[in-house]
């Protein structure tokens, strides 16, 4: 069983703050939560605290979710941060990806996907919840320049961009007139390249690293 974990709320809504603290207590998962209502708060009480994983606004007063992103994990390069979302905040998400966000829930999300999350991104996993996710493969697009030295080859970069959007290995054979087989190598030279698990985590890589954008 996973040790019990130090979360830190960060949110301008106290409401909010106060009804997620109220389920994390009562869970068998957390040992201790500190809250915030913005950035600056945030920043200027992480070190003492030294949480786990936190749970960050992206639209805040004073310092908002993206600034205190980076701004933390300059400082604290180990951070875990999960991105509180709203389904406005859809142009936010490659900001919060690049400013190193591991993850990214929907604020009405059930309270049980909150715990995987929690989990997920203290494992050093990615998580995303479903809709984000959809959200964010839909409006992916490679970019007209790929950055320089590329770690992957012009086919495995096609490969992943329809890896990314959700097609099997059979649909992108299809789309890109090769075979299977060939695409599943492809897959696979790509997951080690990266060093990714899953499609949440290749989104992240690909974004981060110049080759697609929202």
């Amino acid at each position: 069983m996973t040790n019990k974990l130090k979360v830190y709320i960060v949110d301008d809504h106290s409401l909010f703050r106060e009804g997620l603290k109220f389920l994390l207590q009562n869970s068998r998962l957390v040992a201790g939560i500190k809250e915030a209502e913005n950035g600056r708060e945030f920043l200027e009480n992480v070190g003492g605290f030294n949480p786990d994983v936190v749970l960050m606004d992206i639209e805040m007063p004073e310092i908002n979710g993206i600034e205190a992103t980076k701004s933390a994990l300059t400082r604290f390069p180990d951070l875990k941060i999960i991105a509180l979302s709203m389904y406005s905040d859809e142009g936010f998400y490659s900001e919060m990806i690049e400013a190193g966000a591991k993850g990214f829930l929907i604020k009405n999300s059930p309270f049980d996907e909150v715990q995987t999350a929690i989990l997920e991104v203290y494992n050093n996993r990615n998580y995303f919840s479903p809709e984000i996710l959809a959200s964010i493969v839909t409006n992916l697009s490679r970019k007209s320049e790929s950055p320089e030295n590329d770690e992957l080859t012009k086919r495995e970069l096609e490969v992943l961009l329809n890896i990314c959007k959700g097609f099997s290995n059979q649909e992108i054979a299809e789309q890109l007139v090769i075979s299977k087989r060939t695409v599943d190598k492809h897959r696979e030279n790509i997951l080690s390249k990266t060093q990714s698990k899953n499609t949440a985590e290749l989104v992240v890589y690909a974004i981060k690293n110049g080759y697609f954008e929202l």
